[in-house]
């Protein structure tokens, strides 16, 4: 991980995988955790290596909440805001064969979380953010889509809670709300991103009015100060991208930084930020086969594809392996495989 991160220490920002802030989040199995003193200790030799290489880091905190599995939890059932099970088969949880092979497996019942266990979870993303920072990251991002615990609490759908925690899209909103006034309890919201992905089908939030749902989020994470909206199109690769849509909802409810994020090439990036209609442009499957990504955009080079299996789970293969196109960039490989 050190290596692979090192690798791509020329980003303007390195925004981590996500990263489970309790025992009872995982979506995937072998996902890293920001939980224990070892944990702490292990993205610690991450972060330092990093920044000896001139690169910015920031650490997405996560709780999957009802994607998941009791296979991942040590048997336990699955924490979500109102037990809603109609849809397993829409989820996305994988977890790693036997065989070494990485491959979907089928999502469990959850159960709906007692308003002790709802502020369990809020604490476990500030605690989360305090071990980041503790780890030697610059900042941290709260992933609120895709799905994952907070989008449920979002979703008129998934939540249908009758406590300060469900309900209008207020007290909706009101797990997200906390969660950010913990967590600027400690660190500064100037260094605090949001990850949003208001129209995903991906997890099947399914909320009965997004555009409602995220005027109200928007104006709120601008009312926070945070240091920028990441909004997703999840949609984008499948064919059915929502981008124009989510730019122009969040550019009229929120005046802070924008970054964009789904399936978004390099030419479209360069006219987004040409035109303003967002401020960052973040690629993921991109630096997965280019680790020298910034250069070769500066260059105009042609980009390598990732390889289709191999992203969770295993070793090497299609993780640290792929090509640098300078010499510069084998040279900062070697040092981060000696260090």
């Amino acid at each position: 991980m050190a290596q692979y991160y090192v690798q791509r220490a020329s980003a303007g920002l390195i925004i981590t995988e996500a990263t489970n802030v309790s025992p009872a989040s995982a979506a995937f199995e072998l996902t890293p955790g920001i939980i224990t003193a070892g944990q702490i200790d292990g993205w610690r030799h991450i972060t330092s290596q990093v920044h000896a290489a001139g690169g910015r880091i920031f650490m997405q905190l996560w709780h999957s909440g009802r994607v998941s599995s009791f296979a991942l939890l040590g048997g336990e059932t699955p924490l979500s805001p109102s037990g809603v099970n109609d849809d397993l088969d829409q989820l996305q949880v994988w977890a790693q064969l036997q065989n070494g092979h990485y491959t979907k497996i089928h999502a469990t019942p959850s159960r709906a979380m007692s308003t002790e266990e709802v502020k369990l979870a809020i604490k476990a993303f500030k605690d989360g953010a305090v071990n980041a920072i503790a780890a030697g990251f610059d900042g941290v991002e709260v992933h609120a889509a895709n799905g994952y615990l907070p989008h449920q609490f979002l979703s008129s759908t998934t939540n249908t809670r009758d406590d300060r925690y469900g309900g209008s899209v207020a007290n909706r909103a009101n797990f997200l709300r906390d969660v950010l006034t913990e967590i600027g309890s400690v660190l500064s919201l100037e260094r605090v991103g949001v990850r949003i992905s208001p129209y995903a089908h991906y997890n099947n939030v399914r909320d009965a009015d997004p555009d409602g749902t995220y005027d109200y989020v928007g104006k709120m994470l601008g009312e926070f100060g945070v240091a920028y909206v990441h909004a997703a199109d999840t949609n984008g690769w499948s064919g059915q991208p929502d981008l124009p849509r989510i730019i122009e909802r969040m550019r009229r409810v929120f005046s802070g930084t924008l970054m964009v994020n789904g399936g978004i090439s390099v030419d479209h990036a360069e006219t987004l930020i040409r035109e303003g209609h967002a401020d960052l442009v973040a690629f993921a499957r991109a630096y997965i086969a280019n680790p020298d990504l910034v250069e070769r955009i500066a260059t105009g080079a042609t980009l390598a594809e990732p390889k289709p299996t191999g992203w969770y789970g295993g070793g090497a293969a299609g993780y640290i392996d792929y090509p640098f196109q300078s010499t510069a960039g084998q040279s900062l490989q070697a040092g981060a495989r000696q260090a």
